[in-house]
């Protein structure tokens, strides 16, 4: 039998980068219209537990690209879901 985390993770991981994606977009659309923006702490913290979708966001929106607190530590949570995905997978 099959455990049910197996089939729920991947699902809850795809919505956490959708979330960050939507975010982002959210962020840069309020940036533009000069409105009432989504901190950056807010940003990075969805960049956490969405690196992907943070990652997208930043390219697609072409946002927060020089900031060089997104630029490097984006790609530094990527590394690390990726990190944690081998490390699972050898245990």
């Amino acid at each position: 039998m099959t455990d049910p985390v197996y089939f729920l993770f991947p699902l809850v991981y795809i919505a956490l980068n959708a979330v960050s994606f939507a975010l982002y977009g959210m962020d840069k659309y309020k940036a533009r219209k000069e409105k009432w923006r989504i901190s950056e702490q807010s940003l990075l913290i969805a960049a956490f537990f969405g690196p992907i979708g943070a990652w997208l966001g930043m390219v697609q929106f072409r946002h927060k690209t020089q900031k060089p607190l997104f630029r490097y530590s984006v790609p530094a949570f990527i590394g690390v879901h990726l990190l944690l995905v081998l490390w699972i997978n050898l245990v």
